[in-house]
């Protein structure tokens, strides 16, 4: 799979609308929901959604390995044939409680890079792709980053966990620094979806703690993409497997880091 192109994007979106119906189908029809430790709540759709997308792209690309939310834990470095990090359902709390914003990610790492990225939004009907190298797209349009030049008037977007006390105290400073300087800031309590907006160019920055790889690979592959930059809390390069994100265009990203990076805790990268 070194030539990625567009069966391997078109095989993916086949894989996240096969999901999208699943979930679909359980929206506010849901009967068995857990609580994962420090890890939010499950439920029999992520589940099937998952064990579906994967059950498809195994079929039709049988080389390639898997990390995915729910059953697929394999954290080896990717291989030359790749590794689908799926995340089947982001956005759980907002689907159990039938808040619309949740979303399917698919993305494609090959040697340590994300090399294809998925998104599917079921209640907007809005599918997201991008290919290293090839662009961002929402439905088929080209996507590109806000032009916002000024902190001031830029509309941002976080999100919170509450598991940990101090990375909770950390976000809480961070927040109480940008909230001040910016127009506004927004939660969707979809990290995959944030980034959707980023790229979109609603959303001007997004910066988050703790999220896990399958939160962050399709989305960090659309900002990029589109335009924008991504990067540790610290302007170290992100991949999905830090711990600290500032997604933005590329006009606020420097004043982003500064405030994020005078912030956060001695152990944040």
């Amino acid at each position: 799979m070194q030539n990625i192109g567009f069966k391997e994007l078109h095989k993916a979106i086949q894989a996240a609308r096969i999901g999208r119906e699943i979930l679909l189908s359980y929206y506010g029809r849901l009967k068995h929901i857990e609580e994962k430790f420090q890890a939010g709540l499950v439920s029999e759709a992520d589940k099937e959604s998952e064990k579906a997308i994967v059950g498809f792209l195994q079929k039709e690309f049988p080389e390639t390995t898997f990390l995915a939310e729910e059953a697929y834990h394999d954290y080896d470095l990717s291989s030359d044939q790749g590794r689908w990090i799926i995340d089947p359902l982001d956005g759980t709390t907002n689907y159990v409680h039938q808040f619309p914003i949740f979303c399917i990610s698919i993305g494609l790492e090959i040697k340590s890079e994300i090399v294809l990225a998925v998104i599917d939004v079921p209640m907007l009907n809005e599918t997201y792709t991008a290919i290293k190298g090839k662009g961002a797209f929402l439905n088929g349009k080209p996507l590109r980053t806000s032009e916002t030049k000024l902190i001031k008037d830029s509309l941002l977007a976080t999100g919170f966990i509450a598991d940990h006390e101090h990375i909770l105290q950390e976000q809480l400073r961070i927040f109480s620094e940008i909230v001040r300087k910016c127009r506004a800031v927004r939660r969707a309590g979809a990290a995959a979806y944030d980034l959707c907006l980023v790229a979109k160019g609603v959303f001007d920055g997004y910066w988050e703690r703790n999220l896990k790889p399958w939160d962050s690979a399709a989305g960090l592959l659309l900002v990029q993409e589109a335009g924008g930059k991504v990067s540790t809390y610290r302007g170290e390069k992100y991949t999905p497997f830090k711990n600290s994100m500032v997604a933005s265009n590329l006009h606020l990203h420097e004043e982003l880091l500064q405030m994020s990076s005078k912030l956060c805790d001695n152990n944040t990268n």
